[in-house]
């Protein structure tokens, strides 16, 4: 599957993505989604957090198990305090403002299962992370 090689990219390009557009429009979007500025930029800052962390890890030759199981459990734990949000402020929120929080927690709760289950296959940059370096023989 191609796509393995490319999901460390896309969780950091997606994360620093959403979290530079979200912090710089926080006080328009607080009004388009009456949710509170500070929330929005609260999420806009932990988006730029996970992105230099999974940059850290997608510019590696050779990651750390235990760093690609913390992104990928990560992942889950801001995809349930992105529920959370919602549950909290589902009365008070409008719909656009709904729908980017559960869509950014459907988002990045399917990319920490995607790293969870590629989790092996991510120890190692390359295709379907099989190192394109050569092997030396034994």
């Amino acid at each position: 599957m191609g796509m393995i090689r490319h999901v460390l990219w896309l969780d950091c390009m997606a994360a620093a993505s959403a979290g530079v557009v979200v912090l710089l429009l926080a006080p328009w979007l607080s009004g388009w989604y009456a949710l509170p500025g500070e929330l929005l930029s609260f999420i806009g800052a932990v988006n730029i957090a996970y992105a230099c962390f999974s940059f850290s890890l997608a510019i590696r030759v050779r990651r750390a198990e235990a760093l690609i199981k913390l992104l990928a459990v990560a992942n889950g734990l801001w995809a349930l305090a992105c529920l959370g949000i919602a549950a909290t402020f589902a009365p008070l929120m409008t719909l656009p403002g709904l729908c980017h929080v559960l869509g950014e927690a459907a988002f990045v709760g399917g990319l920490g299962m995607l790293e969870w289950k590629w989790r092996r296959q991510l120890l190692v940059a390359g295709e379907q992370g099989v190192s394109t370096q050569p092997v030396a023989a034994r």
